[in-house]
């Protein structure tokens, strides 16, 4: 465990964690003598929920208050349960005329100062209640038989789920109910390689290298056993799931689980374990748990719930919430719509599980990485026309090879020529497969943009972006008025105007700064303002010619010294704005056949 801390010892700072929680939560306020953290914005018309205990644990449980959940939080010194005098103030800052429920852990000074709370409020007229949320399943009826079980990660599902009924307008008998039901159909079981360290105590006893402690608490407790060496992950977590989910332990089966049920899984962090091992120990557990048990969970939920200060442990929640349904004759459906409704409690994960619509068709991924879009309607076009015109374009942009090679060699890294081939070759590969046969525009379109970016590189990219800026504004002006739609000069001068306004949103390169805007700018703007192609590549190549002797502003060129061939008036053309220029050149010589 690491002993180090910025803070060399709690004093302090749990009122400084509680600030800063509530300073980026404008819906929060902060009762800093009895660090209560409460919500503005709570309607006492509504059942009040109220949850806390020690610190250390966060962001249990001020990370829980907001609408939809907790309308407060008490917090208790680190571990240390907080003072009857702090939960009367949480009453006090979130009355409620429907009724409070107190949801409490169930460790002894919680039970107590929650207790002694409890009585004085119900003395002073609240109709007050506590739920006790007990879900760890390491210890059994036996161990626990005087005490209750400890209340561990899967109390989140029981704020979440009584404090959506309370938002909901449900009465305080139903908030009960439901809340007590969650908790009576949830198991949890956690593991740690280690101890967590307090700042400013003694050094805890560590837990020896290569072994792990099965049944693990939340405040350093020792666990269930120690097991060393350590296993592989699907062992460790079949191990826990047999401790969750084994009826023939009836020392354990608190929770019964038929393979038809319904279940939600939660994976809490307990505060030192990285997320790159908490996300791979998600997957581990939603495998096994499917392969041993027959359980695929619903909803899955993994983050840092309900921590043990900096513990490199984890722990494994389930809820039966068709179990939920059973006992409350209350539908699956509303208790998964309060589980996915919205809270403003900044600590509950967005998992996006909430009206979720899939739509009917959707497009694949084909192993290109392109969408496959070969049932998709639009526009018709002559293949007689349009292959000529794509194989003269790569067929002249080929043949300048060796000059734009010998350009960007003076001028840059060398590689302009290459790319160039590289793209034309892969159009023309496409086109020999068949591309045009059907004559789908858009099609053929998406596969030439997928040739070319296929290559990479800057050009690559420029190129790529236009012809698709290009596609999808031709597909959303035909998706418009598909009757009305024609595939013609007008049409196709509007979609590359505009087509270039997208592409200088990502490029600060324009028309002087020796790149392959010199040619491309020109070209669109001549083509949407006078819907002319063979004037537009006129334009083009005026603009490619016009980057020999020009300055680099963009690129690798920008580098060469200025002993260079820059320097010089006969410096060669952009190599780029030339392979465009030649490109739209051979385009539309090909389309004039």
């Amino acid at each position: 465990m690491s002993t180090k801390h910025f803070f060399p010892s709690t004093e302090g700072v749990v009122v400084l964690g509680l600030e800063a929680l509530v300073a980026r939560n404008n819906h929060l306020e902060l009762d800093a003598p009895n660090k209560v953290v409460y919500s503005k914005t709570h309607d006492r018309s509504k059942v009040t929920v109220i949850s806390g205990g020690g610190s250390g644990h966060e962001p249990a449980w001020s990370g829980y208050v907001g609408d939809g959940m907790l309308a407060a939080a008490v917090n208790g010194e680190v571990f240390a349960s907080p003072s009857t005098k702090q939960v009367m103030a949480a009453i006090k800052h979130a009355p409620s005329d429907a009724g409070i429920i107190l949801c409490i852990t169930n460790y002894t000074g919680d039970n107590l100062h929650f207790g002694l709370a409890r009585e004085k409020a119900a003395g002073a007229g609240h109709n007050v209640a506590i739920l006790r949320m007990t879900d760890d399943v390491a210890l059994g009826r036996k161990q626990t038989e005087n005490t209750g079980r400890r209340g561990l990660a899967a109390n989140m599902f029981v704020l979440k789920l009584c404090g959506a009924a309370a938002e909901a307008g449900y009465d305080f008998e139903k908030c009960m109910k439901i809340g007590e039901s969650v908790n009576a159909n949830a198991v949890t079981v956690g593991s740690s390689l280690d101890h967590c360290h307090i700042p400013g105590r003694e050094h805890h006893r560590s837990v020896p290298d290569n072994t792990y402690v099965l049944g693990m608490g939340i405040h350093n407790e020792p666990g269930l056993h120690e097991k060393s060496p350590i296993p592989p992950a699907e062992d460790i977590v079949s191990d826990m799931l047999k401790y969750c989910l084994d009826t023939n332990d009836q020392d354990r089966a608190f929770v019964e689980f038929k393979p038809e049920d319904e279940v939600c899984m939660l994976i809490n962090n307990f505060g030192g374990m990285s997320d790159f091992e908490a996300e791979a120990l998600t997957t581990v557990s939603r495998k096994v748990l499917e392969k041993e048990w027959k359980i695929k969970p619903s909803r899955i939920y993994q983050q840092r719930f309900e921590t043990s200060l900096n513990a490199p442990g984890w722990s494994i929640s389930l809820l039966n919430i068709s179990g939920i349904e059973r006992q409350t004759n209350t539908s699956l459906y509303t208790i998964l719509y309060l589980l996915d409704s919205d809270t403003k409690a900044p600590a509950w994960p967005k998992n996006g599980y909430k009206d979720i619509r899939i739509p009917k068709t959707q497009a694949t991924v084909n192993d290109d990485g392109s969408l496959d879009k070969a049932t998709e309607k639009g526009p018709q076009v002559d293949p007689t026309k349009i292959e000529p015109g794509l194989r003269d374009a790569c067929d002249a942009a080929i043949k300048a090879e060796p000059d734009l090679t010998k350009w960007d060699v003076q001028m840059g890294d060398g590689d302009c020529g290459e790319a160039v081939e590289g793209m034309c070759k892969g159009i023309l590969k496409k086109l020999d497969s068949g591309l045009t046969k059907d004559g789908s525009l858009f099609h053929i379109l998406d596969e030439v943009e997928s040739a070319v970016e296929e290559i990479g590189g800057t050009l690559g990219a420029i190129i790529s972006i236009i012809l698709a800026s290009y596609t999808s504004n031709l597909r959303l002006a035909f998706a418009k008025d598909e009757k009305a739609f024609k595939m013609d000069i007008q049409s196709a001068s509007q979609a590359a105007g505009q087509a270039l306004k997208n592409l200088m949103g990502y490029t600060s390169a324009r028309q002087g700064g020796r790149t392959v805007m010199d040619a491309l700018i020109p070209f669109c703007e001549t083509l949407e303002k006078d819907a002319d192609f063979s004037k537009a590549v006129k334009a083009a190549e005026q603009g490619a010619k016009g980057t020999s002797g020009m300055k680099a502003k963009f690129g690798r060129a920008t580098y060469v010294g200025e002993k260079s061939a820059e320097a010089n008036e006969d410096a060669p053309p952009d190599p780029g704005a030339m392979a465009a220029a030649i490109f739209l050149r051979g385009l539309l010589q090909g389309m004039q056949k």
